[in-house]
Formats: structure tokens, C-alpha cells, sequence
């Protein structure tokens, strides 16, 4: 209980569960949120055994406020205030602009932008009580170059790199760093965009000192 705490948002394989160990191997006790908690248990094991920390696996639907607060406060309630902030949600409809619909949009949306204000205001006034923190998003190649067959997801990645700057304009004056990790390519183990290689983005990032922070790295 008297480890940092991190709790990362849209968790599962890939660079979630490479955040996860990164931050554990640095001290921190893990909360990981997702739709299905149930399937992370054998992730939840593995990096016990990795990193000696404690973590739990908790459900949450990212685009739904009251849950996404809710699971925040249990996470607090069990591993303490959040230190770090990982949101790692994208949601996408494949679909081209012509033929993507408003309620398709509107639900991405949600989960893409809406949730990641929304977990950031969870865990805003502790780290403002602080005066530190970190809040990290990760975003993507499509906020600079957009996909016609992902439409959705190209307008999330450019809102989320907007609501990026903001926050941190906010926020920055408190203490707190927000950042983005911009991934300019699709995950693959053993490749350029292995996961392990990503996660070390969000530590350089979170161990960046005030009057240094740097609002986005781009992996490409």
C-alpha cells in the first residue's frame, strides 16, 4: 500500500500489459481497467511473478462516466491515490467517412476522447493536492496523417492529441505532466513496434522533470 500507484485504462496484451510491467519494474503497484477483467487474471499473475508488485484487474467500460469513476475509486480504494494515468482505449467502427454514422462516431467518440477527460478528472485533484503526477494517452499516426478506412478512429486520435495539449497547459502548472505517446504504426512483437520498445516512451515521459515536460513523443 505505500507503492506508487498506476493505473492503466483499456488494459489487455500488447502495450498495455508492456506499460504495466515497465511501471512495476519501477516501483509501482498496477491497477489494469477493461471491459473484461476476467481474461487479465493470467496477465495479472505473470507480472506479479515479473515485478514482485501487487496488481488487480478490475471491469470498466471506459464510455460509460459513472463507470469509468467508479472503477478509478475502487482501484484508489484498494493500491491508494493515482500516481500515474495510462489511457490506453481505441475504439473503432472500420468505416469510411461517407459510410460512417453519427451514432457510430458518437460511440467512439466516447470512449476515445470523452473517457480519457473523463479518467483524467478522476484523477486530477489528488495530483493537484500533490502538486505532481502523471497522465499519459496514447494516441496514434492518425492524428497527423488520417485513414479514409478509419475514420472514426482518425478523428478520435487527432481529438485526444488536441485534449493532449490543453490538459497539460492546464495542469502543468500544478505539477502534473500530460502527454501523449503517438504511434505512428501497428503493434507487433519483435518488430520496430514491439510492445516493450512503446512502454519505454511512457517511462521516459513520466520521469521527466517539471520545466522539462514534453507533451508528446511520437514512436514511428
Amino acid at each position: 500500500m505505500n507503492a506508487p500507484h498506476c493505473c492503466i485504462v483499456g488494459a489487455g496484451r500488447g502495450i498495455s500489459a508492456a506499460v504495466a510491467e515497465a511501471f512495476g519494474r519501477e516501483g509501482y503497484n498496477v491497477s489494469l481497467l477493461a471491459r473484461r477483467p476476467e481474461k487479465l487474471k493470467p496477465l495479472v499473475q505473470d507480472l506479479q511473478k515479473k515485478t514482485g508488485r501487487t496488481l488487480c484487474a478490475l471491469g470498466c467500460h471506459a464510455d460509460n462516466d459513472d463507470d469509468l469513476r467508479g472503477a478509478i475509486a475502487q482501484a484508489e480504494s484498494m493500491l491508494g491515490p493515482v500516481q500515474v494515468l495510462v489511457y490506453n482505449v481505441a475504439a473503432s467502427e472500420t468505416a469510411k467517412p461517407s459510410a460512417l454514422t453519427s451514432d457510430q462516431l458518437i460511440a467512439d467518440f466516447r470512449a476515445n476522447v470523452v473517457g480519457a477527460l473523463t479518467a483524467a478528472q478522476a484523477v486530477a485533484p489528488a495530483m493537484r493536492k500533490a502538486r505532481r503526477g502523471t497522465i499519459l494517452f496514447t494516441g496514434g499516426g492518425f492524428a497527423y496523417e488520417p485513414a479514409h478506412s478509419y475514420a472514426s478512429l482518425s478523428l478520435g486520435k487527432a481529438a485526444l492529441r488536441n485534449l493532449t495539449s490543453s490538459l497539460a497547459q492546464e495542469l502543468g502548472v500544478d505539477g502534473i505532466h500530460v502527454a501523449t505517446v503517438t504511434v505512428y504504426g501497428f503493434i507487433q512483437s519483435g518488430s520496430h513496434f514491439d510492445p516493450r520498445r512503446i512502454a519505454e516512451a511512457y517511462i521516459e515521459l513520466h520521469r521527466q522533470p517539471p520545466g522539462r515536460f514534453e507533451i508528446e513523443k511520437v514512436f514511428k
